[in-house]
């Protein structure tokens, strides 16, 4: 019997999940971010600490450092957690690897890790993640990479989503997956403006961000899998990035 079930998850967790494929949804904004580095033709490498992403990012030529700690760029670092800054301008060629952290959900990623199959999705990329597993996996479980304990809105909605997504392929959900969707099921992504990581975003002066995030819903069909520390696409090809 295929099965799908929905739980959020703290940073710190490495318990295993019983699963045969595992999701990580962090909207505002990691996965968002990953996605679109990815979706623009970047390499993309996750940390899990600030001296892991130095390290990575040393071992990569021309790497771009690009994240945030409780919300503060490290001092030195090219960009925050930021899928804008992740869009490529007309003059640059090549594109930039870049080293990913964020407070949540790259740490989330990389402690599940290996031997798992595990991969990032947010509102971008959700109906191809689950149009990809739903062929090749009879467990999937959906996590929401958890912000000081809070399984937030906006990873609700997108879990709900994909959920949806692999019941309509035949997939059971169970236990809490049976809930979110039930929630979700009918919610506007425009309700997103006023959850608690929007606010943040509005009152940081990051509007563009969330603009972004709201606008860019199931516009690329790549599907991201982890190997490694890398994030590494498994089918697709097309994406429509423009703010």
């Amino acid at each position: 019997m295929n099965v799908v079930t929905v739980d959020s998850r703290d940073p710190t967790n490495r318990a295993p999940v019983d699963a045969d494929a595992v999701v990580v949804i962090d909207v505002i904004r990691s996965t968002t971010t990953a996605v679109t580095a990815l979706s623009e033709g970047r390499r993309c490498l996750l940390a899990s600490s600030e001296e892991e992403a130095l390290r990575l990012a040393a071992a990569l030529p021309d790497a771009l450092l690009a994240g945030e700690q409780g919300g503060i760029t490290p001092p030195g670092w090219d960009h925050t957690n930021s899928p804008v800054a992740m869009l490529r301008d007309d003059q640059d060629q090549r594109p930039r690897p870049v080293v990913l952290l964020s407070s949540s959900g790259t740490k989330v990623i990389r402690n599940l890790g290996e031997p798992k199959d595990v991969y990032a999705a947010s509102l971008r990329n959700q109906r191809a993640t689950a149009d990809y597993l739903a062929i090749r996996y009879e467990r999937i479980a959906i996590i929401g990479a958890q912000t000081n304990g809070e399984f937030r809105a906006e990873d609700q909605l997108c879990c709900a989503r994909l959920a949806q997504s692999l019941v309509q392929h035949g997939f059971r959900a169970q236990d809490l997956a049976i809930e979110i969707v039930e929630r979700w099921k009918d919610v506007a992504v425009e309700s997103l403006a006023g959850t608690t990581s929007a606010r943040y975003l509005q009152d940081s002066g990051q509007q563009e961000d969330l603009r972004f995030i709201l606008d860019h819903i199931d516009d690329v069909d790549e599907v991201f899998l982890l190997r490694g520390a890398e994030l590494v696409c498994v089918q697709g090809g097309t994406a429509s990035g423009s703010v």
